[in-house]
This record gives structure tokens, sequence and C-alpha cells, in this order.
């Protein structure tokens, strides 16, 4: 009984995740201003593919990210290491960072670039265990367990209200197909509490260009829930399941160091025996406190057939539906002496087979969110039942009755090459001069 209620979690917690509806494309309509927008952008951009790999095992590197050094340009790499960064066609010249979490920085001049099938290998950033390491747990599974276990002491125990910038990303190939954008208020509750955070909706805009969707609608069910459910400390139950964790191999890798902070990185996949899709990925862990500050992990994909039913909602009679890759990455931030969650991404890679089609067709989504500001919720007051999204909102069909021009100003159209942290500055002025006498978005 306990395992079938742990089966039903896993189902509910990816239904919600990441659901898609793959209707027909019958009677909607067919052109938007992003399809005449981004013509006009890759005129005046030039791009740069590659692939971003381990040094030493080859092995691509997700969620890796290049920044050309003093501006707003930033992408990353998908579930395959691979990236596609644009830059002005007017920049000739400048240095691009490429950075992943417990890897040495790489500075590149951006004259070395070539159009395609740039090749970038990270060496491992090793740190040698120093005293601290006397207190080091008995194997790698028992510090995961007393990380979890300690969430309560070293993560806000006050109810909290977070303003957080949210995007998500469809598309078809290397084509973009919808985006959406939307600020929303988090009113999150203490991580020592079962109670589910709430979310309330504030701004949203979307852009689309549905001829780009071939024969189908693909659309994402969860909206910001899509990232908030990724934060691993307030949903332990999600990924770690107390019945979970047995199932799960745990191992120490080279320490590293982050922010001046010695991090243990635990390496950890489901045991060979185990059938059920679970995941497989690395947690970064505070070596003297014990608290998780990042992890990078996906789903272990052993049946595609079955990992579709825990996506697909619904989709055509004629077709076979089914992900490649499933990513996750989730990273805490520390104030006064306590983490909270700070930025989730989730990245999926799907393939659609159609009958009596000699190709199939290859989908990508992406959504990730990033909290721009926030304070303690003194009344702890949650939104009202009419206020509080639900966990089956779709964005793009909500983002039209939010949009406002005046909110958006100079930053009028979606670009989706910019880094979240760019959209994030673009609005930064918006956001403080909407924030009403109590310090919280106004509703």
């Amino acid at each position: 009984m306990k395992n079938k209620r742990l089966f039903r979690s896993r189902k509910a917690f990816n239904t919600i995740l990441l659901c898609f509806f793959l209707i027909g494309l019958l009677g909607m309509p067919k052109a938007s201003a992003f399809a005449q927008e981004v013509p006009e952008q890759e005129m005046n951009y030039k791009q740069f593919k590659g692939k971003i790999m381990d040094a030493e095992s080859k092995k691509p590197l997700v969620f890796a990210t290049l920044t050309v050094e003093g501006t707003n340009i930033s992408t990353i790499s998908n579930t395959e290491g691979e990236f596609a960064l644009k830059v002005p066609t007017s920049m000739k010249e400048g240095k691009v960072t490429v950075a992943f979490l417990g890897y040495k920085n790489k500075s590149i001049p951006l004259s070395q670039f070539k159009e395609d099938n740039n090749k970038i290998y990270m060496d491992v950033f090793v740190e040698a265990l120093g005293e601290v390491s006397l207190s080091v747990p008995k194997n790698a599974e028992e510090l995961v367990r007393e990380t979890l276990k300690r969430r309560g002491e070293n993560y806000f125990d006050d109810p909290t209200l977070m303003t957080a910038f949210y995007r998500e990303t469809i598309k078809r190939r290397k084509k973009n197909v919808s985006l959406s954008e939307a600020v929303v208020n988090i009113y999150k509750t203490p991580y020592n509490s079962n109670k589910k955070d709430g979310v309330k909706l504030y701004k949203a805009r979307k852009s689309t260009d549905y001829s780009k969707l071939d024969t189908v609608a693909l659309k994402l069910q969860g909206g910001p829930y899509n990232a908030l459910y990724v934060d691993i400390m307030k949903y332990p139950e999600y990924i770690f399941h107390e019945k979970s964790l047995s199932k799960y191999n745990f191992s120490f890798e080279q320490s590293t160091r982050v922010d001046n902070r010695q991090i243990y990185v635990i390496d950890f996949k489901q045991k060979p025996n185990i059938e059920e899709q679970l995941y497989s990925g690395k947690l970064y862990i505070d070596a003297e406190r014990k608290i998780l500050t990042s992890a990078i992990y996906s789903l272990n994909i052993t049946d595609k057939y079955e990992a579709a039913k825990l996506f697909v909602r619904k989709k055509p009679a004629n077709a076979k539906v089914w992900p490649n890759k499933v990513a996750y990455r989730v990273d805490y931030r520390e104030k006064d002496g306590k983490w909270y969650y700070g930025y989730s991404n989730v990245l999926l890679e799907f393939k659609i087979d159609w009958d009596k089609k000699l190709f199939n067709s290859v989908y990508s989504l992406s959504c990730e969110m990033a909290v721009t500001d926030w304070e303690k919720n003194l009344t702890n007051e949650m939104p009202r039942a009419r206020d509080r999204i639900k966990t089956s909102i779709i964005l793009g069909d909500e983002a039209v009755g939010f949009a406002d021009p005046d909110f958006w100003g100079e930053y009028n159209i979606i670009e989706p090459e910019k880094s979240i942290e760019s959209a994030i500055k673009k609005i930064q002025r918006q956001l403080k001069k909407s924030k009403s006498g109590d310090g919280s978005p106004a509703p």
C-alpha cells in the first residue's frame, strides 16, 4: 500500500511538472508578431553552435552557462551539452566565460568561435579535503539523509513572500515556437512545513507562432509550478521520498569550492535492480553545515513508453510520443545564515513518431524561474482561492489577459536568446515601481 502511494506521489509530481496537451491545429490562429520579429533578430545577430563536455569522460554537461563578459548575453547548454550563442553582428571582440558547477571556468575569445561544431572541454575543479573532512559521515547516503533532516534549521523557517520571474519556451527542433514570461508572487511556506506554496500571477505575456507547430499545438500545463516543485528541500518526497532513498546508490566525488565554501559533490543513480524510472545526478552539499546548495539531475528513462505516461496528457491518435531527455536544476541562496530557493530550470526533449510518416518530429521545452526579491510574510497571508493560480494552469492561455505594455516598458519584445538574468534587469525598475506600500507587488 505504501509503495502504491509513493508511485502516485511521483506520478502526480511528473504530471503536474510537465504535462503536454497535443491537440489538432484546426481552427487555431496561424500568425503572430513573433513570426515577424524573429527574422529581423536573426539578421542582426550571428550564431555560434557547439557542445560542452567533461574533458576526461567526454560526457555532455547539462545546464552549463556561456556568458559574453561585460554583457547580458548568455545561454545554457541543453540535455546533450549543445549550445547556440547569439551575439550582435557588430560585436567583433570580447571573451566568453563558460561555467559549470564543480568545474574550472573557461574564458574563450569570441574570435575563436566558429559558426558550428565548437567543442569546449571543461576540467573538474578539485579541492583537497581539509580538516572539515574529519566530520564527513561514513557514507554518502548518510550525508544526504542528514541534509534532508536539517532542512528545518538551515532553510527559511518563516513564511516568506517572494517575487519571481518565470519564462517557458517551446521549440520545434531548433526553432522557437512559443515563449511566455510572467512575474509571480510566491507565498512560500516554511521549509519544515508540509503545507504547499501558493502562487499568484502578477504580470504575464506570450509570443507564439503556431505555423511552426506542424500539425499539433503543444502546451505546457503547470506554469510556474513546473519550476517551483523542483525545490528539493521543500518537496523532497518528489525525488527522495523516505521509501525511495534506499533505491539509489550514493557516492562521493571530488569536492569543490563555491563562493569560498567547501562543497561535497554527491553522485546518485538508481540501483541496477530497480526497474522503475527514478533519477540520477549530482548534489552539491556544504561540507560544514550539511546544506544542499545546488542539484543537477535527470530522469532515468528506462522505458520510453512508460515515461510518456508520466508526461503526456493528450495526444493525436496517429502518433506515438515519448521523452528523450528530462533534466532539472535547482540553486539555493543564503541570507543571514538561512537558505532559500533562488533559481530552477527544467529542460525536456521529446519525439513524436507519426504513423505513415518517414521522419518524426523533435520538440524541446524549457522553463526557468528566478527569485528577484523576498521579504518575511509576517501576517502569514496566503492568496485567496480565486487569486491563486492552479497547478493546471496553461500560462500561454492566461498571458493575454495579463499583458501590460506599460509594465514591460521598452522591453516589449520577448528576446528568446537572452538570459533570464538579462530579462530581470530590464524590468527591475518596473518591478520596484509596482511595489505597494507593504513591499509586495500590487494586486
